[in-house]
């Protein structure tokens, strides 16, 4: 909740600092930030999943420096892509990709206490990383600073986090599998942990090839709730592009607003003899969740031209589409999550098909703002409900382990 806050109130603050005139290239710029996670993020996932299946630690470490240095030569490539494709200058793509490294190696301790489900330690971390990031670019617009110079304190915040995530984790010793702060359920405390002895991860390509698996999920989630950003910088003008972009301010809240569910159910979901439980339990609780977000949205529009200026008053009727689009993405990513815990990636094809046909859509029939976040919400609620369908499908069929 705190790194959620934090970083809606920089784009909030940017929004109002930067204007329609400029917000825009901002928030585009963040988009790709939030794509530089997709490293960090299956990085963590496979580091989680890996050390509930008896995995050393000293072992997973390594291939997070690993993964970190194949995470900055591709920056280095894809900078003047970048920089090409949003029209933005060579310094401000860099500045948004800049941070990729320093969040691999941050998510690589977050991945161990996760995994060793230390729950409190990692909801610190968290918190911290969210305010280190954050802080440090609201300082600098507040400064007067563009959106250029407010990426680069934002990923010196980050680099900052990730020396701090290391401290933190650092209790957490080979053969620490439960921890003293485990927040589980009470069904789940005779759950077992697979694996006791230790399992050495994959060497050389190996590991790197397990993270790759779970980065191409991550990335077609992440795709799917960025790629809109990039394309209304083509379709609309500079003013609708820059309220669009703030509308999904309210999908961002609903998307991310339960990203514990799925942090906590996780290492669970890669225990075949609580998978299916949890699984159904994480659905269950996304799509409650959503609904309430999605309300909420609905009641609290009023208030966005307050915040945010009357510049912004146009989209004040279709925030509850915007978060409706979040929730339906937030269910998504739980489901893709159990897929990543059981090793089952290919169903991020369907997700990949549906960010496909999303694109398609936006850039040959969607003119409008109307337009364009009913495609994203409609696309996403399709591309959800196969995929859901699939997990639980196989969550059903999936054979318990039986007890030793």
């Amino acid at each position: 909740m705190t790194a959620n806050i934090a970083s809606y109130l920089l784009q909030l603050l940017a929004g109002r600092w930067l204007g329609v005139a400029g917000y825009s290239e901002f928030a585009s710029l963040l988009a790709v930030q939030l794509l530089c996670a997709v490293p960090a993020l299956a990085l963590q996932n496979v580091v989680a999943r890996e050390l509930v299946h008896g995995a050393d630690i000293a072992a997973l470490r390594v291939l997070r420096w690993r993964c970190a240095l194949l995470v900055a030569v591709a920056v280095a490539v894809l900078v003047p892509l970048v920089s090409m494709v949003l029209e933005v200058g060579v310094g401000a793509a860099a500045a948004a990709l800049g941070s990729a490294p320093a969040l691999v190696v941050l998510a690589g301790e977050q991945g161990v206490l996760q995994g060793a489900k230390r729950f409190r330690g990692l909801a610190v971390v968290l918190g911290v990383t969210g305010i280190a990031k954050v802080l440090p670019a609201l300082v600098v617009l507040a400064c007067g600073g563009g959106a250029t110079p407010a990426l680069w304190a934002a990923a010196g915040g980050i680099a900052a986090a990730a020396v701090y995530a290391r401290v933190v984790a650092g209790a957490a010793r080979d053969g620490d599998r439960s921890g003293g702060d485990t927040l589980e359920s009470a069904g789940d405390t005779a759950a077992p942990v697979v694996g006791v002895g230790k399992r050495r991860v994959a060497g050389g390509f190996g590991g790197v090839l397990a993270v790759l698996q779970a980065a191409q999920v991550q990335a077609a989630l992440m795709a799917l709730s960025s790629a809109d950003l990039i394309v209304v910088r083509i379709v609309l003008d500079e003013p609708d592009a820059s309220r669009y972009a703030l509308g999904t301010i309210a999908t961002k809240i609903a998307f991310w607003l339960p990203q514990a569910v799925g942090v906590v159910l996780y290492p669970r979901m890669a225990q075949p003899a609580s998978s299916r439980s949890a699984v159904r339990s994480a659905l269950a609780v996304l799509s409650g969740v959503g609904v309430l977000a999605v309300l909420g949205a609905a009641v609290a529009a009023p208030l966005a031209p307050l915040f945010a200026g009357q510049d912004y008053a146009p989209i004040q009727g279709l925030l509850w589409l915007f978060a409706l689009h979040g929730a339906i993405l937030a269910v998504l990513q739980g489901a893709l999550l159990s897929a990543i815990a059981v090793n089952r990636t290919a169903l991020a094809g369907l997700a990949w098909a549906g960010l496909a046909l999303e694109v398609v859509l936006m850039l040959t029939l969607a003119t409008t703002v109307t337009g364009l976040i009913a495609t994203a919400a409609t696309v996403a609620g399709v591309t959800t409900t196969l995929v859901a369908i699939l997990v639980i499908r196989a969550a059903v069929r999936r054979p318990v382990a039986a007890p030793a």
